[in-house]
């Protein structure tokens, strides 16, 4: 009988071992995950530098730190005249002034096509990066300051506790030739295509969210009842990519992201679709970030 009882105490303790390994190899993951999070938005390409967007008018728009310009860059990091870019028909092209010391590369510019691209043409200036992009049918420039301020003060991101009960099996629900309207902050409206609706459960209750991008990679923009509170009032981003062995996928809300607008003022972000923004709280994630 104590030989019994003496081996299933060690068959529980093993359990509670494993699921502990589990636990924490998988909190592992997040934390690995999140620091990838982190040191991407540092990036030269990441979203903490951005320092002004700038719409555009048909025509001549002159730019540099003076506030003569119709564009005015950060005076600090940019010499008063710079040049003028030029938008025509849909074409972007800049012209440099003589000893602007403005680079595509290493290469001077004294004249270049910014848009259109086949990849984005990015241009420098000091510590200012530019380049074009377009939105409905207005242009803009995006501009990096790889010296912002908010690159400096930046600290890092608050997020709920890892929880492995956030992650979630969804089945996909296809639908061909589906559209989804999303409106972004500036008020632009575009149709997506959606490769179907996210059907899930959370506690007992079925939830829906529809998808953007492929099959491969589902993007997904929702709200849920954290927003304005604790997490960012315009909603967050998760992705869904990792298939579950019988092929449904895995939605992991500890990988849920502010939108860049939670970063910059200078961003577009696309907004939830009113049936993206569900009636639960989801706990899990990024919390909110800046008051943008």
């Amino acid at each position: 009988m104590k030989k019994s009882i003496f081996a299933v105490s060690w068959l529980l303790l093993g359990v509670v071992l494993f699921s502990f390994r589990g636990d924490a190899a998988y909190e592992n993951q997040i934390k690995e995950w999140h620091k990838k999070r982190v040191e991407g938005l540092k990036a030269e390409e990441g979203w903490l530098n951005l320092a002004g967007l700038f719409w555009l008018e048909e025509g001549v728009n002159t730019f540099g730190g003076s506030s003569e310009n119709d564009i005015i860059f950060p005076q600090d990091h940019s010499k008063p005249a710079l040049g003028k870019i030029i938008l025509q028909n849909g074409q972007v092209t800049l012209e440099a002034d003589k000893d602007a010391e403005i680079f595509n590369g290493t290469e001077p510019v004294e004249k270049i096509t910014l848009f259109p691209y086949q990849k984005p043409v990015v241009v420098k200036h000091q510590s200012l990066r530019w380049f074009i992009i377009k939105r409905g049918d207005k242009y803009a420039v995006r501009l990096r300051d790889l010296e912002s301020q908010t690159l400096k003060d930046f600290k890092g991101i608050h997020t709920y506790p890892i929880n492995e009960n956030w992650k979630v099996k969804a089945k996909l629900e296809k639908t061909e030739g589906k559209k989804v309207a999303i409106t972004d902050i500036t008020g632009r409206l575009s149709q997506e295509d959606s490769p179907g609706t996210l059907v899930f459960n959370i506690k007992g209750k079925e939830y829906r969210l529809d998808a953007v991008g492929t099959e491969k990679n589902l993007f997904i923009i929702f709200g849920d009842e954290t927003n304005k509170k604790e997490t960012y009032g315009a909603g967050r981003f998760v992705y869904a990519s990792e298939k579950a062995e019988d092929g449904s996928y895995w939605l992991d809300f500890n990988k849920a992201t502010n939108p860049p607008c939670a970063f910059s003022p200078y961003a577009t972000c696309p907004l939830p679709p009113k049936q993206n923004k569900l009636a639960v709280a989801i706990t899990a994630g990024e919390k909110r970030f800046g008051d943008h």
